[in-house]
């Protein structure tokens, strides 16, 4: 039975809904990962191997995640993410030892990048009814629920509540809200039952993949090095060494959500060239002149930069009609994944050898490489 055709503002609501429970979970999980080392009594070594079992459930699962999606459609794989993904929050909170969790990490990573892959093909669907770009608008969604979660976590140490009672909450709460949301969500989306388990991506989605290469590991740089950059080069003060990384985070929120008018205005090329270029000249800012207000400056720039790259990329991706939108997010985003690894250990070798600086320098080329990749290629309006 098929299902009675909705408005196509029930339908984005639906899906920005499954955006916020991505974002909140893996928030939620960020915020007390101080509390899960003194718990498990870990040092700095110990937990840097334990968190690496996350991306690599991120990375195990991109082909797997894309086959689902293309089999099943993006609504089962989404709800079946919706329901997985907190639960194994749920059990993190409950974990009692290394093993454990490191199991659970990678699961965490798995069934995380399901709701990544099967949400943005539901996205893509929503963006085809509205017949403009509105991706941003749902990673900023994503984006505002990354804060809620740290403003509900923060608030959960303060009250010195257990990680097991935060995660329950939080899990409950976002099982039953995905439970509610899915019926209105998208029936069918474009997929075909023939597809790989691996697809090659063509020379589009390869050019596609190297664009988030380049974004997502400047993301990474930030996520990993801004606090390190205050502390060691821009020597702030101890209370204000978070300052570039939430003037990063907050810019890149807010760009999501006026970046959607910024491509209907500019188009997919000139926006991505453009970032590019806000990428570059925010770092170099922040390399040539390491004061307080210069480097937060910097950062916010490179917040507005990176803030539409990812959403303008998966767009893309998914209108291509090589191979179905799941696979093709698949492809593209274990390209672009790459980078968000690789780039923050890079930082960590180039800066034992030449300084903090000369890495951030590097990551600056790189996210100029936004802009050159763009210019080489062909965009779908």
């Amino acid at each position: 039975m098929t299902q009675k055709a909705l408005s196509p503002k029930t339908y984005r609501l639906a899906v920005a809904c499954f955006f916020f429970i991505a974002g909140i979970c893996f928030a939620s999980w960020a915020s007390r990962i101080p509390d899960v080392k003194n718990s498990l009594r870990l040092s700095d070594a110990a937990l840097g191997g334990l968190l690496f079992a996350l991306p690599v459930g991120s990375m195990v699962s991109l082909p797997i995640s894309g086959w689902l999606v293309a089999h099943w459609g993006s609504k089962k794989a989404m709800l079946l993410g919706a329901i997985a993904y907190p639960f194994v929050l749920f059990l993190i909170g409950y974990s009692a030892t290394v093993p454990q969790l490191v199991a659970l990490l990678f699961c965490f990573g798995l069934f995380g990048n399901l709701m990544n892959i099967s949400v943005n093909t539901q996205a893509i669907g929503v963006e085809t009814l509205y017949g403009r770009s509105i991706m941003a608008s749902f990673h900023g969604v994503w984006s505002a629920a990354g804060f809620t979660g740290a403003a509900v976590g923060a608030f959960m140490v303060s009250k010195q509540i257990d990680p097991f009672y935060h995660f329950c909450f939080i899990s409950s709460c976002m099982i039953l809200l995905g439970m509610l949301m899915q019926r209105f969500t998208l029936t069918e989306d474009a997929r075909s039952s023939d597809q790989p388990l691996f697809a090659k991506p063509d020379a589009f989605l390869l050019k596609l993949g190297l664009i988030a290469f380049s974004c997502m590991a400047c993301e990474g740089t930030m996520f990993d090095w801004s606090g390190v950059y205050f502390q060691k080069v821009v020597q702030a003060p101890k209370e204000m060494t978070t300052l570039g990384y939430a003037a990063f985070m907050s810019t890149m929120a807010g760009g999501r959500f006026i970046g959607d008018r910024l491509v209907i205005k500019l188009g997919n090329q000139k926006m991505l060239e453009f970032s590019g270029i806000v990428i570059c000249a925010g770092l170099l800012l922040a390399v040539f002149f390491p004061n307080i207000v210069m480097a937060t400056t910097g950062f916010l720039l490179v917040g507005m930069g990176v803030s539409s790259v990812v959403p303008l990329v998966y767009g893309q991706a998914g209108k291509q009609k090589t191979m179905s939108a799941g696979v093709a997010l698949a492809a593209v985003s274990t390209i672009g994944f790459l980078g968000f690894l690789l780039g923050p250990p890079l930082i960590g070798f180039i800066a034992e050898a030449f300084g903090l600086q000369w890495s951030f320098t590097l990551i600056a080329v790189l996210g100029l490489g936004t802009t050159l990749l763009a210019g080489f290629t062909r965009f779908i309006e």
